[in-house]
């Protein structure tokens, strides 16, 4: 396994997710990848389009540094990609770009609204990946 990425986003269910990718990748030796993914308002392509106010590229960026930090402390020194878009669907071109052998991700315990509209980013990853997913409750 060369390549693993991990689908970050600060909850502890994706803290736990890391520790669990770094578990698999020490031993291995395999890179990690991390990602955090700002959601855009309106569906743009990667990069562009307004941002949501309440949930700010900056915010992913500081996930990310939080990440590496965490990742460091298992010896372990990740590469680091911004993401941009609907979270699922970057992850998924991410991991292709990266030819990621895993994806990581955290999941936790959805809304009813949030089961009713299937807004699950792990869900949707896992139902549309054409590689291995594991996912970290």
């Amino acid at each position: 396994m060369k390549t693993i990425l991990i689908g970050y986003d600060g909850t502890e269910t994706s803290k736990h997710a890391l520790k669990r990718a770094a578990e698999i990748a020490k031993p291995l030796g395999s890179k990690i990848v991390v990602t955090s993914v700002a959601p855009m308002l309106v569906g743009t392509p990667r990069g562009a389009g307004p941002y949501d106010p309440a949930d700010p590229p900056s915010a992913h960026d500081a996930q990310l540094n939080e990440a590496a930090a965490l990742l460091e402390e298992h010896g372990i020194t990740p590469t680091l990609e911004r993401g941009h878009g609907d979270p699922a669907d970057v992850i998924l071109e991410i991991a292709d770009q990266v030819d990621a052998d895993l994806i990581v991700l955290g999941t936790h315990e959805r809304s009813l609204v949030e089961r009713a509209l299937g807004m699950s980013v792990s869900g949707a990853v896992s139902r549309k990946a054409h590689r291995d997913v594991l996912i970290v409750h």
